[in-house]
């Protein structure tokens, strides 16, 4: 980089290490299971006579159509570009740069650490153990400060879950303090742990959404953001002025039919069926360590041998290494087709 460049750039920025999502690794394979999409490809009816006007800023076919199946009233809901686009929100909208800071529990989603360097906001780190283990008091207390608490649940990539009552005895803890994050892009592969309920009684809820995971659009980029309407309010002040393009809405909007969403739950229902396949079968095999338990549409395991990751890459079998507690010999397989999961086995087998 140029001296001029980075004479110009703010010391937040010259100093970020970019997020390195799944996709950017530039790989090349046969069978992708490293970015947790959905192995089901759908196709949409989409009309282009209409691209020289500006979209609906937030369309209120989609907001109606995500509100109704959220269980929640439209005021509580607003689009973004991705789920990634409403932690980016979240923090413009209630933290100011050099001073404020924002709790997260690793090994999370990295995009939460990439947003705070952004935008010059501290990070509070703790631990997932920490989360799962540490009472209410302990947790709120080390969180305290932040304004902003993400919690991911499921929590990407170890697939972990936490229980409902304890993200609302966090966030009564937290009330007039902090606001607290859950961002539940699986949530459809364990429904019955959504936060959505707590929006009820707590002003201090957001609850992140995306169609990228189990609606199998993960090239539209498309996401939620759910909470009271006071607080939606605030950060539409933030949202650019065109956040959702045309095309995306018409699409969203087939997607979040009656009969689209009972094949998702379809889908869902295949997709962690493989999964426990999958897990009973890696925790058996001889060169996989450790198995984490998942509420998610990925298993993340840890292996004898990270060299085995090469081989799997070398035959076109692309799943996402990680650094977990530490170790660097994790990886992280995303739930594909019957076949594509054969060839996960096939691949430990062969070793």
């Amino acid at each position: 980089m140029s001296d001029v460049i980075t004479t110009l750039l703010p010391k937040n920025i010259n100093e970020l290490k970019a997020y390195s999502s799944a996709k950017s690794m530039k790989l090349s394979g046969s069978t992708w299971l490293n970015a947790n999409e959905s192995p089901y490809a759908k196709t949409f009816d989409v009309s282009l006579d209409n691209l020289n006007r500006y979209p609906d800023p937030q369309p209120q076919t989609v907001i109606d159509a995500y509100a109704d199946y959220a269980g929640v009233s439209e005021e509580n809901v607003l689009m973004t570009r991705g789920a990634d686009e409403g932690i980016e929100l979240l923090v413009r909208t209630f933290c100011e740069p050099g001073k404020d800071s924002i709790s997260i529990f690793a090994p999370t989603y990295g995009m939460y650490k990439v947003t705070a360097d952004t935008h010059n906001v501290a990070l509070n780190v703790l631990s997932q153990e920490q989360l799962i283990n540490d009472d209410k008091t302990t947790i709120s207390e080390a969180c305290a400060q932040s304004k902003l608490v993400f919690i991911c649940n499921p929590n990407n990539p170890t697939g972990a879950i936490l229980p409902v009552e304890k993200i609302a005895e966090i966030a009564d803890q937290l009330s007039g303090k902090a606001i607290v994050v859950v961002d539940e892009a699986y949530i459809e592969f364990c429904e019955e742990y959504s936060s959505v309920s707590l929006l009820q009684d707590f002003k201090n809820v957001v609850v992140l959404r995306t169609l990228s995971k189990a609606f199998a659009l993960a090239g539209l980029r498309t996401g939620f953001m759910l909470s009271n309407s006071e607080l939606l309010n605030v950060v539409r002040k933030v949202i650019a002025p065109y956040p959702v393009s045309t095309v995306v809405a018409a699409i969203a909007a087939q997607a979040l039919t009656k009969d689209a969403i009972t094949q998702v739950k379809r889908q869902v229902q295949i997709l962690n069926a493989a999964k426990a396949e999958l897990s009973l079968a890696l925790k058996d095999n001889k060169q996989v360590i450790a198995v984490l338990d998942s509420y998610a549409n990925f298993v993340t395991v840890r292996l004898k041998d990270k060299a085995a990751i090469d081989v799997a890459m070398q035959s076109g079998l692309i799943m996402r290494p990680f650094v977990l507690f530490e170790q660097d010999d994790w990886i992280r397989i995303s739930i594909g087709t019957e076949q594509e999961l054969q060839q996960v086995t096939d691949w430990l087998n062969g070793l």
